[in-house]
């Protein structure tokens, strides 16, 4: 009995472009294949980190740090690609610019490539024609078969070229991972560029050229270049007949749009896209990452959160839904909240230390006091959604005064405020100072004014922490200390008149 053939390893690209900001399209690209590649570590699961910057005009130095700055900060870890290497370094495309103009050249001369002369207004009238006729608008082989002496007679025209990819005369097939069988025939992929006039390679030809000499098993990327899909798979056989990469064709799996604000694909210029966003409002790397698998992809149909340890064991690219997924933002924050309760209280502890000095800390350093933080930080924990809500929860604790806000003074001291607040002032000046005793203190103020714990809390929390709502009051009023929290009493009943 003939044992069969072992699985081939599992290689998949996380291939970005140095441009602008990281977006949340880019990261769900990037989980996705890590997921699927640590899912696969059975079977070698290897993620190659690349970078496309071939375009000089777009990329930058800045882009490319931010790029490995968000990638560490998210967790991923790559098994080859920049500061890793490997055995197909460099992985960085402006590095490997022979290598691309080789495989052009080569292609060129077994008969899979052709140099066009065409001028963007010929070809643009020739679009124009078809379009009139109802016929398909794309490059109509024009160059494809020319003589010797017509490439020459170009040339004495001054004219440049561009290098062609000859596609084939047949229907490509191919299997989606997540959409299943697709056909795309040859009038709708006509003949397209791989190289410009200037000899610069073209993402067309790199892109795939790459995955073939680096041995890529799986493309997992977005649903918007599911067009360039059968190109590429056309491409890929030509590389394997002149010997470039292993012969093997990848798998595709075209991962759904993310929608946003009116049915329109997320892009990256919408604010909610920015992962900076993110990072500056105080996400969780573990919060966002859970939010952002479910855009296509669920661990069950009952469980929204779960650790990215769960998600890897889980992870299997043909669960991948192909309907487009609407990134809701609330949801997502509501998670991250959930991640948050999740966290040691340590852990919590340490997650705020960001936001709690310069610059988004409005206090001095020297009056920041840590204990009294981590004195109240457990009931923080329950109550942020966002780390960065951790700034204003404690700032009354830090700040000499409360924070100013009159829409809060307005809402909360009614009529009759200034009485309440000597009734509370009395009883807390004799009270023992601990959360349980000063809450005693403030019902039995409230009630000899007719008054239920929740109204009668409402003044004081403003005239102490400038706020309507905030961490548990009487908690806050432990650690704020009895001097303090008496001294903001009286400013309060001063401004009141009182």
């Amino acid at each position: 009995m003939t044992s069969a053939a072992p699985a081939r390893p599992v290689r998949v690209r996380f291939c970005p472009s140095p441009t602008g900001n990281p977006h949340v399209g880019l990261v769900r690209t990037a989980l996705f294949n890590w997921a699927f590649a640590r899912h696969n570590k059975g079977r070698s699961g290897t993620l190659v980190f690349r970078i496309e910057d071939t375009d000089a005009a777009r990329d930058s130095e800045e882009s490319y740090e931010q790029l490995l700055d968000a990638m560490r900060w998210l967790g991923f870890d790559w098994d080859e690609g920049p500061e890793v290497g490997g055995p197909h370094a460099p992985y960085r495309q402006s590095q490997r610019m022979d290598i691309y103009a080789d495989v052009a050249r080569r292609l060129q001369e077994a008969g899979y490539a052709y140099e066009c002369f065409c001028t963007t207004e010929e070809l643009d009238a020739r679009r124009d024609a078809a379009r009139a006729v109802g016929k398909p608008s794309g490059y109509d082989g024009h160059c494809r078969d020319l003589t010797a002496e017509q490439i020459e007679a170009y040339r004495r025209e001054g004219r440049t070229a561009i290098v062609r990819f000859r596609m084939p005369d047949h229907p490509i097939t191919f299997t989606d991972l997540v959409r299943g069988d697709i056909t795309v025939t040859p009038e709708n992929v006509p003949d397209y560029g791989i190289v410009r006039a200037n000899g610069a390679p073209l993402y067309t030809l790199v892109n795939p050229v790459d995955d073939a000499l680096m041995e890529i098993t799986h493309v997992l990327r977005g649903e918007d270049l599911l067009s360039s899909t059968p190109r590429q798979i056309a491409l890929y056989a030509a590389l394997a007949e002149i010997g470039v990469g292993n012969g093997t064709t990848p798998e595709f799996g075209h991962l759904p749009y993310v929608m946003g604000e009116g049915n329109k694909k997320l892009s990256k210029r919408d604010p909610q896209s920015s992962l900076n966003l993110y990072r500056e409002r105080g996400f969780l790397p573990e919060g966002l990452l859970n939010y952002l698998s479910l855009l296509g992809w669920s661990l069950s149909e009952d469980r929204d959160i779960f650790s990215m340890d769960e998600m890897v064991a889980a992870f299997d690219i043909k669960d991948v839904v192909a309907n487009p997924a609407r990134f809701d933002l609330k949801k997502c924050e509501a998670i991250n909240a959930a991640h948050i309760r999740l966290l040691d209280v340590k852990d919590f502890i340490t997650a705020c230390a960001p936001w709690l000095k310069a610059p988004f800390a409005p206090w001095s350093p020297e009056a920041f006091d840590q204990e009294a933080f981590e004195a109240l930080a457990p009931h923080a924990q329950t109550r942020l959604t966002v780390l960065s809500e951790i700034t204003a929860g404690v700032d009354f604790l830090f700040l000499d005064e409360p924070v100013e806000d009159e829409a809060s003074w307005q809402k909360a001291m009614k009529e009759g405020s200034d009485a309440l607040l000597r009734s509370v002032r009395g009883k807390l000046a004799e009270a023992e100072w601990n959360a349980g005793t000063l809450k005693e203190a403030v019902l039995a103020a409230g009630e000899e004014h007719g008054l239920k714990l929740g109204k009668a809390q409402a003044p004081v929390r403003v005239a102490v922490t400038g706020r309507t709502v905030g961490l548990p009051l009487f908690e806050s009023l432990e650690v704020l200390g009895r001097d303090r929290t008496l001294a903001r009493l009286d400013a309060a009943l001063a401004k009141l008149g009182g």
